[in-house]
């Protein structure tokens, strides 16, 4: 059964740390979940997963509901053991997915008809089916589908798609609760835009759906970074404090350390993963490009005292050979790092704020920056 506990407080911010339990196991937060869209975390093993440190993943609803479909997901009961993970999964509604990806995509009360990327072909993804869907995928928390908007958008179509949202969660709600014994979760998708008053709305609303969680949706979609924060700081205090709240999409090691703060407890993001394939490392003391021809020679790991797999075996110059020369291994080994790098990050912070240390670490982590730069 699914359940959400705060341990610890910042007494300096809205930081806190807390557990979600779930059918899968415990996930301690704040918690960073790396991207496997596919059934996969791009390049990189369930087993090398675990070994960096994650608790849990996300899967993807539109793409997994395109390919390779849930008659042969449900054959194995779900993606747990169809791709050999054990801990807990996070999906998404597939809203974003069709808003970002699908051609000729209308939008109706119903819900979205769209084109598939994949081979041309119509489909129909509904608040009901998007939440059957992640049941057959034996989901532990379930997204509710929203209506993705672009930025900037204007007020009309703002309101109407957070009602439109409001509307279908309210039926995501009725299918899960006739078709699951509630074991999973269900979280809400607060969405307004760049708009505090209709933040205000779509969450008011939500809540009184009483959710198991509810999530931020349309950040992190090309406003200004102040726009972002100043949404979160906004909308973060107004959610119930007894639920998980998170915030889709975002972002940097900056960013998160920033909504942390402002009281968020669930990220996720694929800079981790596609910087990695584009040969960017992250570390304490800012990113790293392997290509730059500094490191040819350079026999050091990527982050000195770092233990993940990468760092205790391999050198910038190979990581950096590997890189140039196109090798599959290059986009392995820097995933590693990355994913481990968040993980770790993710860990820190949970103890400073279990020692109430939050702020002195946030001001530990910029002065690393700074000196680096």
């Amino acid at each position: 059964m699914y359940q959400f506990k705060i341990v610890a407080e910042s007494h300096e911010t809205r930081a806190r740390a807390g557990v979600i339990q779930t059918v899968h196991g415990p996930v301690k937060t704040p918690v960073f979940m790396p991207v496997g869209t596919l059934a996969t975390v791009k390049s990189v093993s369930p087993e090398e997963l675990k070994e960096c440190g994650a608790q849990i993943i996300l899967g993807n609803t539109y793409h997994l509901y395109l390919r390779p479909g849930c008659e042969v997901i449900g054959q194995f009961s779900g993606l747990h053991k169809f791709m050999n993970w054990t801990g807990p999964i996070l999906t998404d509604s597939g809203g974003f997915q069709v808003f970002s990806l699908a051609g000729l995509s209308e939008i109706t009360e119903e819900g979205v008809s769209f084109q598939s990327h994949i081979d041309g072909s119509r489909h129909m993804l509904t608040p009901e089916n998007s939440v059957e869907i992640q049941i057959c995928l034996n989901s532990d928390i379930i997204m509710c589908l929203d209506q993705c908007i672009k930025y900037p958008a204007d007020r009309r179509e703002t309101l109407a798609a957070l009602e439109l949202t409001t509307r279908w969660a309210q039926r995501c709600k009725k299918v899960w609760q006739e078709k699951t014994g509630r074991e999973n979760a269900l979280f809400g998708i607060i969405q307004g835009g760049m708009f505090t008053d209709f933040r205000e709305l779509s969450a008011a609303a939500l809540i009184e759906l009483d959710l198991n969680g509810y999530a931020i949706g349309g950040l992190s979609v090309g406003e200004p970074k102040d726009v972002m924060f100043e949404i979160a700081d906004f909308i973060l205090p107004k959610l119930p404090k007894l639920k998980a709240k998170y915030v889709m999409g975002t972002g940097t090691p900056q960013d998160i350390l920033e909504l942390v703060a402002l009281g968020a407890d669930m990220f996720d993001c694929v800079l981790p993963t596609r910087n990695a394939r584009n040969g960017q490392l992250f570390t304490p003391y800012g990113t790293v490009n392997i290509s730059n021809s500094r490191f040819k020679h350079n026999s050091e790991p990527p982050e000195i005292g770092c233990g993940c797999y990468t760092c205790r075996n391999y050198s910038m110059a190979y990581l950096r050979h590997l890189y140039l020369a196109n090798e599959l291994l290059a986009y392995r080994l820097n995933t590693i790092h990355n994913i481990h790098y968040y993980i770790q990050l993710m860990e820190e912070i949970r103890q400073a704020i279990y020692k109430n240390e939050f702020e002195s670490f946030r001001r530990e982590f910029y002065n690393n920056l700074y000196t680096a730069s």
